[in-house]
């Protein structure tokens, strides 16, 4: 039960925040936008390995909490409003919601 807790989490985040960023397209941006496309496309794989390696649902949910403010995460998320792609910010309340419904606590 737990690490399907966990999955559910980490594929929600995929589905919700991740996929959209991945799927996005360089067509039609300039050669900054597309610089600054590859390097949050970059990030964001890094970003799904890294919650894919957590122990457990508790892990991924404290993890996704230090993530919305953490430095690093910051510049991304800048970088990511600037190209019209979603945060982790914007699936926030839906997130937690799910993680209630699963019953998971922070680790």
């Amino acid at each position: 039960m737990a690490s399907e807790s966990k999955n559910e989490l980490v594929e929600f985040l995929v589905r919700r925040a991740f996929d959209p960023v991945l799927e996005a397209r360089p067509d039609g941006r300039s050669e900054a936008e597309r610089r600054r496309l590859e390097h949050v496309q970059t990030a964001t794989r890094e970003e799904i390995e890294r919650f894919r390696r957590y122990g457990s649902a508790g892990e991924v949910l404290t993890n996704f909490r230090r993530d919305l403010d953490s430095a690093p995460a910051r510049k991304v998320h800048a970088e990511l409003r600037s190209l019209g792609l979603p945060t982790l910010h914007e699936v926030q309340a839906e997130f937690e919601a799910k993680a209630r419904d699963l019953g998971v606590r922070p680790s």
